[in-house]
């Protein structure tokens, strides 16, 4: 069987929000997948057979840049599309002179995210019933 080719681009916010909801927030709304900066963010989606399996959210500020509302489809999951995906955002970040990457890592994704070179700061904290650290690495 031949592997399906990976292609990685850059979309528009509205792309992201029905995989945010399908990974992130089953049986909720687009309204818990939309963020109040959306349209100033930088966005990318990962297709597999022109179908959307993961999407990934950049938010530069100068130097530093969060990413946020990274999914990918749970069956599409361990494949090294995640890892593609933050390898365009580190290369988008290098080309546009951001220094810094960090986000807020749920505590059950630490280890993928310590895999591909970041360190947790700080204290771990809640959100609802989730636990999370803050997680960056220098670009």
């Amino acid at each position: 069987m031949q592997r399906k080719e990976l292609q990685i681009e850059q979309v528009a916010a509205p792309v992201t929000w029905h995989l945010r909801l399908e990974v992130m927030y089953p049986g909720g709304s687009l309204r818990d997948v939309q963020l109040p900066d959306d349209f100033e963010g930088v966005h990318f989606g990962a297709y597999l057979e022109n179908t959307l399996v993961g999407v990934i959210s950049l938010f530069p500020d100068g130097k530093v840049a969060q990413f946020r509302k990274f999914a990918v489809k749970e069956y599409y999951q361990g494949q090294g599309i995640g890892r593609a995906l933050l390898a365009t955002v580190l290369t988008f970040c290098q080309t546009n002179g951001i220094e810094q990457l960090w986000c807020h890592a749920r505590t059950t994704a630490e280890g993928f995210y310590e895999q591909i070179g970041m360190r947790r700061v700080g204290d771990l904290f809640y959100r609802g019933t989730l636990t999370y650290y803050r997680m960056e690495i220098d670009v």
